[in-house]
């Protein structure tokens, strides 16, 4: 008995050093990937010094952030401005922790990973809060205000995209998803997929829904006051963050490790890969959205199909109950067929409001923004 806990105890050190090692290696390269790539959309070269094609060029930049000056503000909580890098990172790797790199091959296997997930996810809006509060700054502020608004506007269709594949599934157990998936989700539940990615973007905080770090408005956004390796830290949380977002992706609606021929592991990163290269053709190809357009495409259109895709799948899951092979593709079928023409009536409702004419005196401006004229005018 003492022997398994000995045994249980070192693999799950080896495989949290892999994971850990892995991810930071993942980050690097990430960052170098997404340079090169973003550099050819825009027809330029891209880092091209530092080794060959400029692949050393992240590690270059790791180096050098570990060298800069840490400066902390007068006026800032010390404590809570040292933590809040922390919670913005630790957080990124737990969630490896019940990612199933193989059918033989994961760290724990809890029967309710899927919702151990999406609570772990909910603590970035924490430490952005955190960071934001501790740095008594204005902009920071306004940023934090805009993570909480978004962190809850997207935290519930999130949650309720994954209600379809737990009625299908009848576990919450991620392990037991990528074992159900003989097909892909993405095909079977393609409104879930497309809520779930959307929803998974403006949680990591990428384009078009980076507006917590939006340049043009808020400078760096809650990172404003933060240098040397603090800075470093929520710039590594990001990044892992992203990777984590597009493992979490492809394992519940791609399959995850399941593949042929090649071993699970493999499978898994040529589709987290692939969803990364999406993530950043989206960046390069999409300007950033305003806020109002944002919580409406949260609340007026995303909570809406969520709600279709699980009225749809019940009904799909009453009628058909026998757990044979067909039975994944009759459910798809009825998703396609009654649910997905959904997604093209919100969307194209959501394009007619954002560009209709708008009176002038109900117009909304930007959080932190000077007074509207027609108000300096009244008063």
């Amino acid at each position: 008995m003492f022997e398994t806990y000995i045994l249980t105890g070192l693999t799950g050190i080896i495989i949290g050093f892999a994971v850990i090692n892995g991810v930071l290696g993942g980050v690097l390269a990430l960052i170098w990937g997404e340079r090169r790539l973003l550099g050819r959309f825009q027809q330029r070269t891209g880092p091209n010094r530092w080794g060959p094609q400029g692949i050393l060029t992240s590690t270059a930049d790791a180096v050098k952030v570990m060298f800069k000056e840490d400066i902390v503000p007068e006026e800032a909580d010390k404590y809570i401005f040292n933590v809040a890098p922390l919670l913005l990172v630790i957080p990124v790797f737990i969630i490896f922790s019940v990612i199933p790199f193989g059918i033989s091959l994961y760290a724990v296997d809890i029967n309710v990973s899927a919702l151990f997930i999406l609570a772990i996810t909910s603590i970035s809006g924490l430490s952005i809060i955190c960071a934001a509060w501790a740095s008594a700054n204005r902009i920071a502020i306004f940023s934090a205000l805009r993570s909480v608004a978004m962190l809850i506007s997207y935290e519930i269709p999130v949650g309720l995209s994954l209600v379809g594949i737990l009625l299908i599934c009848e576990s919450m157990s991620v392990m037991d998803i990528v074992i159900y998936q003989k097909i892909p989700f993405i095909l079977i539940q393609p409104v879930a997929a497309i809520v779930f990615f959307l929803g998974s973007l403006a949680e990591i905080n990428r384009t078009p829904f980076d507006l917590t770090e939006a340049e043009s408005e808020l400078a760096a956004g809650y990172q404003n006051d933060y240098s040397g390796m603090k800075w470093g830290l929520f710039y590594l949380g990001e990044f892992a963050a992203a990777i984590a977002a597009a493992t979490v992706f492809s394992t519940l609606f791609l399959g995850g490790p399941n593949g042929p021929f090649l071993p699970g592991i493999f499978w898994l990163t040529i589709k987290v890969v692939a969803v990364l290269f999406f993530i950043i053709w989206i960046r390069a190809s999409w300007p950033r959205f305003r806020i109002d357009q944002v919580l409406n495409l949260a609340w007026k259109g995303l909570f809406e199909l969520t709600l279709v895709n699980i009225i749809v799948t019940s009904i799909a899951v009453i009628i058909w109950t026998d757990a044979d092979s067909n039975r994944l593709i009759y459910i798809g079928l009825a998703n396609w067929i009654f649910a997905f023409p959904f997604v093209i009536l919100i969307f194209k409702m959501l394009k007619t409001s954002n560009y209709q004419d708008t009176n002038k005196e109900s117009m909304s401006y930007p959080i932190g923004s000077d007074t509207p004229k027609f108000m300096k005018e009244k008063s």
